[in-house]
Parts: structure tokens; sequence; C-alpha cells
């Protein structure tokens, strides 16, 4: 059977709540770049997964819808706000087209490691464009598409420190993952940094701000090999319209 993202939610929903490293520094530099105070603020988390931005955002106080396209994630990141509950709101949903949200609804849009996972990234950003309020922002966070193209691998090196083999940074679309424990096991989008950014300025999008921060302590405990490696892009832009 080849996996989705429907037949992994279990798997990645309890991975998350035993703790992953990774998926904890993703999260926390998405929220580092938007205010500490959110009440008030209406927001859609894109490709939630099991709410582990969304339920943050609500305890800041924003009003908060996440949306996913796996009705097995939804179905996670729910029974978590039935346990906990934070005010959080979810619908299955489709980034690409937005279909439960209205037009000029939200002000900002976050997307947390899932703009890789949309097949048509110019789908998902006109969509986001729609539903923001004009000035509303977007917040995003990728794989760094350097570190993580199609079938990159580690070796060792110069006094045995490991070192990143990257793969085919050119080679665009689709490809998946053969480690059985990793998440692309069910598909992703491999786009180079300017794909991603032309197409952001294209939709009308201003630039306020990129980062690749450099793996966190915990991260480096956990895979000792990512260390002095940014594992993921972040991007914060603004509508102009």
């Amino acid at each position: 059977m080849t996996d989705t993202w429907n037949t992994i939610a279990d798997w990645y929903a309890e991975r998350l709540r035993t703790g992953s490293a990774m998926h904890e520094f993703s999260r926390d530099i998405l929220l580092d770049c938007l205010p500490v105070e959110l009440s008030g603020q209406r927001i859609l988390d894109i490709g939630c997964g099991e709410g582990i931005i969304t339920r943050t955002l609500a305890a800041r106080g924003a009003r908060v819808m996440g949306i996913d396209p796996s009705p097995r994630m939804i179905e996670h990141a729910q029974a978590a706000e039935r346990n906990l509950p934070t005010g959080a709101l979810y619908a299955v949903d489709d980034g690409c087209t937005l279909a439960t949200v209205a037009t000029d609804s939200v002000d900002w849009v976050t997307a947390g490691l899932s703009l890789n996972n949309v097949p048509d990234l110019d789908a998902a950003l006109t969509a986001a464009q729609r539903v923001l309020s004009p000035g509303g922002r977007l917040a995003f966070t990728i794989p760094h598409p350097c570190f993580e193209a199609p079938h990159a691998t580690w070796t060792d090196a110069a006094q045995g420190r490991p070192r990143r083999v990257v793969g085919n940074y050119e080679d665009e679309g689709f490809w998946r993952s053969e480690n059985p424990q990793g998440v692309r096991r069910a598909g992703n989008q491999h786009r180079k940094l300017s794909t991603y950014l032309t197409a952001l300025i294209a939709h009308g999008f201003l630039l306020e701000a990129t980062a690749e921060p450099t793996a966190s302590p915990q991260v480096a405990v956990e895979q000792a090999q990512r260390a002095g490696l940014p594992p993921f892009f972040l991007v914060l832009a603004s509508s102009r319209r």
C-alpha cells in the first residue's frame, strides 16, 4: 500500500505526542515571528495536522481555525481539543482551495511544514490571498529545500563528522522517501527557494523576513548530524491588497 498523510496519521500523531524535537523546533521558529499576544486576531492554520501549531495560537488568544485535507489528522486534532480545550476549531479542507474559509476573513495565515505538500503552490497562494484581509500576513516554514532535496543522504567526511549529501536540487516535483519511519514516505513536493519566493511576489505578497535557523540544541541531541545545518526555511510576508 502506498502511504498517504491519512494512512500515517496515527503514527504521526503519536510521534508528536511522545515528543519530536524537529517538529517542536519548526513550531517554535514559526511562532517566534508572530506577536506573543494574539487576542482578537483571526488566524487560519493551513495543513494543521494534529494541531501542534493551532493549539499554541489559540492559547495566545487567537481565534484560530486549523484545516487539513486528511480526515484522520483532523480527528486527532479534535480529540486533542476535547482533552485540553483551547478554543481552536478544525475542518477538513484543501489548502489549494480553502473552500470552507470566507474571503477577507483572517488576519494571519500560518502554514507549518505544509506548503511543501500542496501539489499546486500557485493555487495555494491564490487561496491564501483571498482569505486574508487587506494587509494580512502569511508565515510559513518548509523543510529547507537545499538540504532536504529528493534523496539527500548522510555520509562520514573528514574527522568522521557526518556531512549532508545533497540530492538533485534542480529536480522539482513530487517525490516519496523510502525511509519507512520518515514523514516524507507520504510524499513531498520539492521546490527551489527561488520558486517559493518568486511565487510569493507574483501573488501580491511583500516579503518581510526570511530565516534559516540553525538546528536547536534539542534537535542536535535527537539528530546529532544536523548540528550546524538549518533544517527549515522560514518566510514572513504581508498581503499588498
